[in-house]
C-alpha cells in the first residue's frame, strides 16, 4: 500500500507538470511488490517488457536493481543491460524490531540473550533481502541465532507478540505504522544516520562499526527508452522530491527523501550493487 500510494502520488506530481509529454497517452509505473514482497521480479520483468517508448516506467529499489541478482540463482531480467535507471526518491534503513511487551531494550540486550542462549534465539524474515541485516548480525556480533521465513510482516507481528521469534529487521516504510501504533519496539536502525522518525534509537554501527545496510527508491524505466523523456522524467522526478508537500509525505511514509540526476543515480546504483554483493557475501546467504 505504501509503494502503491507513492507511486500514485509522483506520478500525479509529474503529470501535473508535464504538458508536451507524455500527451495524451496515459503514463504507467510498475511497482512491482508491496512492502515485503518477495523481490518483486515479476513485476521488474513485466517492466522490462514493456515498450521503451517512455509510457512505461519500474518503481525500482535495491532488491530489483542491486540485491536481487545475489539472492536468487537466475532471474528473469539483467537489472545492467534490461533497464536505464532514471532518478532517485529516497533511501531507508531497516530498524531491528521486538514485540513492544519484549523485556529486550537495546541491541546489546538482544546479543547480550542471543549469547546466553546460543540457537534459542530467532529472527523473522519476509523476502530474501530482508535476511541480510539478521545475518550480518549474526557476523558482527558472533552470535548463533536462526531465521524463520515468512510471507509477510503480518504473520511476523504475530509471533513476535507470541514469542515464538524475538527480533526482525523491517525496511522503514513497512515499520512506521506499525511503530507508531505500538505492535512494535524499535532497538536500532540500520541506517548511515539515526532515523528522524526515531531519533533516540542508535544505528547499528554506532555498535558495530560497518554495520550499515541502505535500501533506496527510484525510478528506472526500459532499456532504450529515448534520451530525452529520461532527461524530462528526471526533471520532474527532482520537482516533485523537492516539492514540500511531496517530501513531508514521503517523509511520513518511513524515507529519507533525495533527489540525483541521471548520471549521479546511475552511478549510484552500480555502487549500491556492489554494496550488496559484499553485504549477501558477509552474510553467508547461499541464492535461492
Amino acid at each position: 500500500m505504501v509503494r502503491t500510494t507513492l507511486a500514485a502520488s509522483l506520478l500525479f506530481t509529474a503529470a501535473a507538470q508535464a504538458q508536451a509529454w507524455p500527451g495524451s497517452k496515459p503514463v504507467t509505473i510498475v511497482v512491482p511488490s508491496a512492502p515485503g514482497g518477495a523481490g518483486g521480479i515479476i513485476g521488474t520483468a513485466a517492466a522490462k517488457n514493456a515498450a521503451a517508448d517512455g509510457h512505461t516506467f519500474l518503481l525500482s529499489t535495491n532488491s530489483t536493481q542491486s540485491a536481487n541478482q545475489f539472492l536468487y540463482k537466475s532471474l528473469p531480467y539483467d537489472a545492467a543491460k534490461d533497464f536505464v535507471d532514471i532518478g532517485m526518491i529516497g533511501k531507508f534503513g531497516t530498524v531491528a524490531v521486538v514485540a513492544p511487551n519484549s523485556p529486550i531494550k537495546d541491541l546489546k540486550e538482544l546479543v547480550d540473550l542471543a549469547k546466553k542462549k546460543p540457537g534459542e534465539v530467532f529472527f523473522g524474515y519476509y523476502s530474501s533481502s530482508s535476511q541480510v541485516p539478521p545475518n550480518l548480525l549474526k557476523q558482527y556480533a558472533d552470535i548463533n541465532t536462526e531465521g524463520a521465513a515468512y510471507k509477510n510482516i503480518t504473520q511476523i507481528l504475530t509471533d513476535l507478540r507470541g514469542g515464538l521469534i524475538q527480533f526482525a529487521f523491517v525496511d522503514y516504510l513497512t515499520a512506521k505504522g506499525q511503530i507508531d501504533g505500538g505492535n512494535l519496539k524499535p532497538i536500532a536502525v540500520t541506517g548511515a544516520q539515526p532515523n528522524p522518525l526515531w531519533p533516540n534509537v542508535p544505528t547499528t554501527d554506532s555498535i558495530y562499526p560497518g554495520f550499515v545496510v541502505e535500501g533506496w527508491l527510484g525510478i528506472s524505466a526500459p532499456a532504450g527508452t529515448p534520451k530525452e523523456v529520461v532527461a524530462k522524467m528526471n526533471g520532474y522526478l527532482k520537482a516533485a522530491v523537492g516539492d514540500k508537500a511531496t517530501r513531508e509525505q514521503l517523509t511520513n511514509m518511513g524515507l529519507q527523501p533525495e533527489a540525483m540526476d541521471v548520471d549521479a543515480f546511475g552511478q549510484y546504483v552500480r555502487d549500491d550493487t556492489q554494496r550488496w554483493k559484499e553485504w549477501v557475501k558477509t552474510a553467508k546467504i547461499q541464492p535461492q
